[in-house]
């Protein structure tokens, strides 16, 4: 089952995209999207924002989630270290922190190309950028009508690799919501995250009738070997996939969750150069999502490698991950 190339993306499905990502931005975000911006000058071309900032609609608790696309690394760093890092292992992450009103808005966000974010939406084996970006996000700037055109044929192109390596995990009858909470648990196990366990069907019922509309406008498209069958279950359809293509399906899912662990260790690794604190950060996150909570000693804090590798042993004896 092959994904689908941007020229054969559905119209309908771009404009259900557009209709729900193109939004008015509060003046917090604003706020946030200046700050970010003036980091990296002119090469920003668009942000996006998602996670749970988003889903709330609140950004004065929480540690806002932010994507900045960029169009060169070298033009987005004056550190060229911090280029070389992003272009190896992209993307790098940083911390944000911004007085607003008699009050500190707190921010992380990721730096990618538009190519890498192009790429890693339809093109990655693994499901870093196309698990994330099939979520309902905001696009919150852009340069131009080219670059949100842009934007949108790449979160297509994610709901569309989701979609497709969600799909051979299903029973022959399945529900848009069971599509969903398996594609999205899949990713999460994918990568060493925290989540709870019901994490992905909660994001669905989120906002259940924009997930649907999202289902139908992917299903409908003639390269899925799929009917709807509303019979049975509501929202519900069929599908016919061989037994090999699930097996290799499966097989997929695996080496994903192999290679995901890895590469979530050395990006969180890597975030020991662009976090400031990265140490704290790192705990704190760990302890926001899965409740668990490990002290680490300001010797330690010192020498960050040696502190990631205690941290994580800690966190693994404790089972802190998913």
């Amino acid at each position: 089952m092959k994904n689908l190339e941007p020229s054969n993306i559905p119209e309908k499905l771009l404009d259900l995209l557009k209709a729900q990502t193109v939004q008015k931005n509060s003046p917090a975000i604003n706020a946030l999207i200046e700050a970010a911006r003036n980091n990296h000058g002119d090469s920003v071309r668009a942000v996006l924002f998602y996670g749970s900032c988003l889903r709330s609609g609140d950004v004065d608790d929480g540690l806002a989630d932010l994507y900045l696309l960029v169009d060169d690394y070298r033009a987005a760093f004056k550190n060229r270290s911090l280029a070389f890092f992003n272009r190896l292992l992209p993307p790098n992450v940083f911390y944000l922190e911004v007085p607003f009103q008699g009050r500190l808005l707190r921010a992380k966000y990721a730096v990618l190309t538009l190519d890498d974010f192009r790429n890693g939406t339809e093109h990655w084996f693994h499901s870093y950028l196309w698990g994330r970006f099939a979520q309902k996000c905001g696009l919150i700037y852009s340069h131009s009508e080219e670059i949100t055109a842009a934007v949108m044929e790449s979160l297509a192109g994610a709901v569309m690799t989701f979609v497709s390596h969600a799909l051979p995990q299903m029973e022959s009858t399945f529900s848009a919501r069971e599509l969903w909470a398996r594609g999205l648990s899949l990713s999460y196990r994918s990568e060493l995250r925290t989540e709870q366990s019901d994490g992905a069907s909660r994001l669905f019922d989120s906002d259940p009738d924009y997930y649907r509309e999202l289902t139908q406008a992917v299903l409908e498209n003639a390269r899925f070997n799929v009917t709807i069958n509303t019979d049975i279950i509501p929202h519900g359809y069929q599908v016919k996939i061989s037994a090999e293509e699930r097996r290799r399906n499966r097989i997929g899912w695996q080496v994903r969750a192999f290679q995901g662990k890895i590469l979530s260790v050395l990006r969180l690794a890597k975030g020991l150069l662009t976090f400031k604190g990265g140490v704290d950060y790192i705990l704190w996150k760990i302890e926001r999502h899965s409740g668990v909570r490990v002290e680490v000693g300001p010797t330690l804090k010192r020498i960050p490698p040696l502190a990631i590798l205690v941290i994580f042993w800690r966190l693994f004896r404790r089972g802190a991950f998913r």
